[in-house]
């Protein structure tokens, strides 16, 4: 099967991976291949003979701009797509998006969602809960010099290896015209997974709970955990770092 999957960042490449060892005809593109989603650049060629694409790109900003960014790159996206005869999109998103409306990036990633399920090509959106390789940056985002503030929004991480899994399976699969969601075996309030994660690599930062830090502070109740649980553990994971 030949599968064109548009980013060749954490989740896109190892989605590769796994296909090109399944023995699929894939291939990662992304700017550094000279493919230009808001452009078009390259587009076609990319996706030309396709029987699926793979949508696994982000925006560079979590801002308002994310909005324009998700608008644009998806419907070029899905016109090239459909001019080149691809039978199944599959598109990567985030557990409980359309239940943050308070934040621009889940409101962009929810229009997402939306074009895709509204565009011409059959589809399957995989949701995915928060990646345990983004913990470090979310620590970072909301320290001020030895404490990091966080809220105890519930979090469910998952690897970005069960994530990319996810995703391949959705890509060799027939189209669900629906959602699948995945999520890790564990949930944890953010501000515990921040001392875990502290503890764990010998971070001499110190948690304090703050319910208005960082972009979670605007996520109400557990909307960010669901799905069928993956199977690696968080402390198992940093271990394995």
């Amino acid at each position: 099967m030949k599968i064109a999957v548009i980013g060749t960042g954490l989740i896109g490449s190892q989605v590769v991976d796994r296909l090109v060892a399944a023995g699929h005809d894939a291939a990662g593109h992304s700017r550094a291949t000279g493919v230009d989603l808001l452009t078009g650049e390259g587009l076609d060629q990319a996706v030309r003979g396709a029987e699926v694409v793979v949508d696994v790109t982000n925006s560079p900003t979590f801002d308002e701009a994310s909005i324009d960014f998700f608008r644009t790159s998806v419907t070029n996206l899905l016109a090239a797509a459909h001019a080149a005869g691809a039978r199944h999109v599959v598109a990567l998103s985030i557990v409980g998006v359309d239940q943050v409306p308070d934040v621009a990036y889940y409101r962009a990633k929810t229009l997402q969602e939306d074009l895709v399920k509204a565009g011409p090509i059959p589809y399957t959106i995989v949701r995915a809960t928060q990646f345990m390789e983004f913990v470090p940056a979310v620590l970072d985002f909301t320290t001020d010099g030895d404490v990091v503030r966080l809220p105890s929004t519930p979090i469910q991480p998952i690897s970005s290896a069960e994530v990319a899994a996810a995703v391949a399976e959705a890509a060799t699969g027939a189209p669900l015209g629906g959602t699948r969601d995945v999520g890790g075996p564990e949930v944890f309030p953010l501000d515990e997974l921040g001392r875990i994660t502290l503890a764990a690599t010998g971070d001499g930062r110190r948690v304090v709970t703050d319910e208005t830090a960082g972009l979670f502070a605007a996520v109400k109740g557990d909307v960010l955990t669901g799905g069928r649980p993956a199977t690696t553990r968080y402390r198992d994971w940093l271990q394995s770092r």
